[in-house]
């Protein structure tokens, strides 16, 4: 569905990225395989690792090094696509990192840390394609959200903040670009990966989690990023999808759902007495993402 589609996909050297790379790469696209880390064993970066896995399947892949975290160094990721495959169809913004910390005991630099990896990279990633997408009138962002941030999740003020600003992001892009016939959608993916596996487990139920965790492997995430980077889906932009194992799940998204009015305008009193009981039998559940998908994945 992606043959000789050329896709970007930021943190791609393990878990989810290297999943999507590879799957991206059995279909037919050229991926630009960019990660940052390096293996400790013998120094190599693990984006090389991942595209010379691709090349010697027979795929064509190259790799890149380069920090999503920086501007300048955000756009040679882009600047490498277009050198090696002369175009760029799709860009997967998967780079990630967690500094998990009540955000009572949160430090500056575990903030800006993570919000600058997620979402500015994501922002510094997704504007340097924009001109050559603008250009083709064609292409598509798949941006990783998370249910943390679409839902909450204690000690993960940074993370969760930076994840809900994707969506944000997502959705201007995708209102800005459609003109251009460029689309953007948001994956929530419930995976086994490295970044989760740092996650602190100090509770009989953090512990069966994690254990449910271990069940919804990497690769099955990256069949609906293939499908949403393919011509099939050139109607489908501004959604949030989720995927949990074998389940898909489609978000809804933020919309008015009651209102209460009083002709003569409210006092902090009359709110107190009529429009907050008229309103919080609707009210949100102020619960972490988990208590929301109890049952064991499909």
């Amino acid at each position: 569905m992606v043959e000789d589609k050329v896709v970007v996909i930021t943190g791609a050297g393990a878990g989810i990225g290297r999943a999507f790379a590879l799957s991206f790469a059995a279909h037919g696209a050229k991926v630009v395989v960019n990660d940052l880390a390096r293996e400790s064993a013998d120094n190599r970066p693990v984006a090389q690792q991942v595209a010379d896995e691709i090349r010697a399947a027979g795929g064509e892949a190259v790799a890149s090094v380069e920090s999503v975290a920086d501007p300048v160094s955000a756009a040679r990721i882009i600047d490498t696509a277009l050198e090696r495959f002369g175009r760029i169809d799709c860009v997967v913004n998967n780079a990630g990192i967690v500094r998990d910390r009540y955000f009572f005991n949160m430090s500056v630099e575990e903030w800006k840390a993570v919000i600058d990896v997620h979402l500015n990279g994501t922002f510094y990633v997704s504007r340097a394609a924009a001109q050559q997408f603008k250009k083709q009138e064609s292409g598509c962002y798949i941006n990783m959200t998370s249910t943390s941030g679409l839902i909450g999740n204690p000690g993960q003020a940074n993370y969760n903040a930076a994840k809900m600003g994707i969506v944000g992001l997502s959705k201007t892009i995708a209102l800005d670009m459609a003109k251009f016939k460029v689309r953007s959608n948001c994956i929530a993916p419930w995976a086994w990966t490295g970044m989760i596996a740092s996650i602190p487990t100090e509770t009989p139920e953090g512990l069966a989690r994690v254990e449910k965790f271990k069940k919804m492997r990497p690769e099955l995430i990256a069949p609906l990023a293939v499908y949403l980077a393919s011509d099939s889906a050139a109607a489908v932009t501004g959604q949030i999808f989720g995927v949990r194992a074998n389940e898909i799940y489609l978000f809804n998204q933020i919309r008015v759902i009651r209102s209460t009015h009083r002709g003569e305008g409210w006092t902090p009193e009359t709110i107190a007495a009529h429009a907050i009981p008229a309103l919080e039998s609707h009210f949100a559940d102020n619960r972490p993402s988990p208590t929301f998908t109890s049952w064991d994945p499909i």
